[in-house]
């Protein structure tokens, strides 16, 4: 017999209206279908941004991060992302070729506030694009251009509750183990200490490499 679920949830949108105030109305007309200089300008300064997918098997969320300017505005209603290399799943990039929606978090560090772009995307391998995204004389294997359906600037609550940018909740690297050691751990349990700890130094020697001369 299936336990009973003691979640109290809700199951449509007038429910959820019902417990929440209604938006303000500067808080609905300040969508936009284009990009203006404000938002040229927070994606120019952003060194970060999550990266939302969906497919029939589910959603997912993925970083992606280089020096500030590294997504560029082609003109006023798209973006070029350059796939900088790393663990090759292709989670985000196969996800979009199912489901082209794609939702954007653009963040600047010390900057509370966070632009947020919705839209569709596509993998593309243009050379004359790819070219525009090399780094120290390597290019990478595509980029998602993104065609913006709506953008806007969202309120720093969040960053501010969690004092993001302070150094308040910051923990010394060693608070966690390494990510090596995290990883193998995980996929290579059953081993004896000897053969965790061997797995775990050639996995924490590889991660260095890559994070040392591996980023392009």
């Amino acid at each position: 017999m299936d336990r009973p679920d003691p979640l109290e949830t809700l199951t449509g949108t007038t429910e959820l209206r019902g417990i929440y105030d209604e938006p303000t109305d500067r808080a609905k007309r300040k969508t936009l279908r284009r990009l203006d200089v404000h938002c040229r300008r927070f994606i120019a300064l952003s060194p970060f941004l999550c990266l939302g997918t969906s497919s029939a098997a589910g959603s997912d969320v993925s970083p992606r991060g280089d020096a500030p300017g590294f997504v560029q505005v082609l003109d006023d209603t798209t973006l070029a992302i350059p796939d900088r290399p790393g663990n090759n799943r292709l989670d985000s990039l196969s996800n979009v070729l199912e489901n082209p929606a794609v939702g954007l978090l653009f963040l600047v560090p010390g900057v509370d506030e966070i632009l947020r772009v919705n839209g569709t995307a596509r993998v593309v391998t243009d050379g004359e694009l790819l070219a525009r995204c090399e780094v120290n004389g390597k290019r990478p294997a595509s980029a998602l251009v993104v065609e913006v359906r709506e953008a806007f600037l969202h309120c720093g609550k969040a960053a501010i509750r969690s004092r993001l940018w302070k150094d308040d909740y910051k923990v010394a690297r060693g608070t966690l183990p390494s990510l090596g050691r995290m990883v193998t751990e995980q996929i290579d349990g059953g081993l004896s200490a000897e053969e965790l700890e061997a797995k775990v130094k050639v996995a924490d020697e590889r991660i260095d490499d890559a994070y040392a001369n591996r980023l392009y």
